[in-house]
C-alpha cells in the first residue's frame, strides 16, 4: 500500500511506519485522554465524582427509569465500571433505583433531587470544557468533524 492510498502511513528508509499527524485511532485516543484528564481532575476536586459517574448520571439524566444494561448499551461502556458508578451514586444518594420483585437484579435507575441538582451543575463544567477544546473550530468544520465521528462510529459498530 503507498502512501496515496493510505494516508496514515510515511516511508523511512524503505520501511513502512505509522504517521502519528494522520493517524485517526492514534489522534482520537490522544484527544481523549487529554480531554479525561482535563475533565476528570475538576469533576474529581470539585464534585468528588469522575468522569464515570459524570456520564452515568447525564445518561441517567437524558433518559430516566432505565436499567443498567440500557446505560452500557448508549454510553458504551462496561457493565462492571457502571454498576460500580451506580453503587456509589446511590449510597451518595444521587442516583435511586426500583427492583422488580420477580426479577431484582433488573432495576430501573434514575436521578433523585440531588441528582438532578448536581447534573446541572457538572453540565455547566462540562459545556465550558467542551468550549475551550472547540476554540477556534469554525462551525462547518464542526459541522464535517462531527458527521465523521458518527461515520466512524457506525463503521465500527457494524456487525461484519
Amino acid at each position: 500500500m503507498t502512501r496515496e492510498t493510505h494516508r496514515s502511513t510515511k516511508d523511512r528508509e524503505g520501511e513502512t511506519i505509522l504517521d502519528l499527524e494522520t493517524y485517526v485511532p492514534f489522534l482520537l485516543s490522544v484527544a481523549a485522554a487529554a480531554w479525561t484528564r482535563t475533565t476528570s481532575a475538576e469533576y474529581r476536586a470539585h464534585f468528588g465524582l469522575g468522569i464515570t459517574d459524570w456520564r452515568v448520571i447525564s445518561m441517567l439524566n437524558i433518559e430516566p427509569k432505565i436499567t443498567a444494561n440500557r446505560i452500557c448499551q448508549v454510553i458504551h461502556m462496561d457493565k462492571a465500571a457502571v454498576s460500580r458508578a451506580l453503587h456509589t451514586l446511590s449510597e451518595a444518594g444521587i442516583v435511586a433505583f426500583d427492583a422488580p420483585k420477580q426479577n431484582p437484579r433488573n432495576r430501573t435507575w434514575w436521578l433523585t433531587d440531588k441528582g438532578r441538582g448536581l447534573h446541572a451543575d457538572i453540565l455547566g463544567v462540562a459545556l465550558e470544557h467542551e468550549a475551550k477544546m472547540m476554540a477556534g473550530v469554525a462551525g462547518e468544520d464542526l459541522d464535517t468533524f462531527l458527521s465523521v465521528l458518527r461515520r466512524m462510529h457506525v463503521n465500527l459498530s457494524a456487525k461484519s
